[in-house]
């Protein structure tokens, strides 16, 4: 699956969404999640999707 360029953006942008949420969700079980830990997982979040999107293989598996 090749991914454009808006829905590499939409998938970066919802990825943000869910950090953001997945923090207050812990916080309420009382569960703390620094603020650094955070960026960091959505630092690794991005670069595997960016990974995913630029190495992903665009040839028509041949059966």
């Amino acid at each position: 699956m090749r991914l454009t360029f808006p829905r590499l953006l939409l998938l970066v942008a919802l990825l943000i969404v869910i950090l953001v949420e997945l923090r207050t969700v812990l916080a309420f079980f009382e569960i703390e999640l620094p603020f650094a830990a955070t960026i960091a997982i959505g630092i690794v979040g991005i670069v595997a999707l960016l990974l995913w999107a630029f190495l992903s293989n665009d040839a028509p598996s041949e059966r």
